[in-house]
């Protein structure tokens, strides 16, 4: 019987309007970078968020890990609050009131992000969604390589959530999602928000709303 979903937080729950990845690093995280005497290349840092390169590969820079990725999510948070402030962090209109009937449920449900606990706060209380939540993990400073595709925050979730792999689902846009509720031994399902289709998912929907009667009906045939 599923008993709880886990959901990714960015491009499930709200996305960034217009959000270009290398005009944020050139505009925000470049100048912060050189501030602080940091070196490192737009390739290299995306390896380092996409999980091909470690969390901890700026040591070799002989730069401190912790302190380097506190810096990017300090820069993120001013990000998105700019953004919020001229409406371009946007909610998909299904998320209200898929969450909410998910509770009516009985379900129990957490968000995970590889973005910082400060930044996936700041988003869920925008729109107000952070009362939906048990449980809320952004990237751990204290386990930097955790984040998805690494199952650490995933787990961490089923831990708080009390709740085994096998009565929980995964609900995410991407590769890095599906990958993580894999290696945490939890069905993944893909929202097709940008029609990145991930042939790996368990399952594939369109809207929340489709996940509610997903839900329903896993949880209706384990019932029989």
């Amino acid at each position: 019987m599923i008993k709880a979903l886990i959901f990714d937080v960015d491009e499930t729950l709200v996305y960034y309007e217009n959000y270009d990845a290398k005009e944020w690093f050139s505009k925000y995280l470049e100048p912060a970078f050189q501030q602080h005497g940091i070196n490192i290349d737009f390739e290299t840092y995306r390896k380092m968020v996409k999980g091909i390169l470690p969390r901890s590969y700026v040591e070799r820079f002989g730069i401190d890990h912790v302190e380097f990725w506190k810096l990017v999510d300090n820069v993120n948070l001013r990000y998105r609050k700019v953004l919020a402030k001229e409406g371009k962090v946007k909610i998909f209109p299904d998320v209200p009131q898929a969450l909410s009937e998910l509770r009516t449920m009985g379900l129990k449900l957490a968000a995970v992000s590889n973005a910082s606990q400060d930044c996936t706060e700041f988003v869920l209380e925008l729109f107000n969604l952070r009362k939906y939540f048990d449980a809320v993990f952004g990237k751990d400073y204290s386990y930097l390589d955790g984040v998805k595709p690494n199952p650490h925050l995933i787990l961490k979730s089923l831990k708080v959530l009390n709740v085994p792999p096998d009565k929980a689902l995964v609900i995410g846009d991407s590769e890095l999602d599906v990958k993580a509720a894999h290696r945490a031994g939890i069905k993944a399902v893909q929202v097709l928000r940008f029609d990145n289709f991930v042939e790996d998912a368990d399952y594939h929907i369109r809207t929340l709303d489709e996940l509610v009667d997903l839900v329903k009906k896993l949880v209706n045939e384990q019932r029989h």
